[in-house]
């Protein structure tokens, strides 16, 4: 019974990549890095935000709420990496 889960969990995993694939547009099509929201962001961050420069007004304005997250993600795992490394030289853990 676990060898046919696990076939068919697999099988579902491999149709969903085949169809998002085939979905995709053609390389190099579309050009999607240069659509109109980083020609909007080069533009107007300075005036809108009135940062210094455009970098700064990306990072801490337009996107704090994600930069925010990926601070977030990166301390958990250094957090979990400590927690992991002081249970094997025989620290609190144990």
């Amino acid at each position: 019974m676990r060898v046919a889960l696990t076939t068919v969990v697999l099988v579902a995993i491999g149709v969903i990549l085949v169809m998002m694939v085939a979905e995709m547009p053609e390389f190099g099509a579309g050009k999607p890095a240069s659509n109109e929201v980083s020609a909007h962001y080069v533009k107007n961050a300075v005036k809108e935000t009135g940062a210094s420069n455009f970098i700064a007004a990306i990072i801490l304005d337009y996107r704090a709420y994600d930069t925010l997250g990926e601070v977030i993600v990166l301390f958990a795992g250094i957090a979990a990496v400590l927690v992991v490394l002081d249970v094997h030289k025989g620290g609190r853990g144990r």
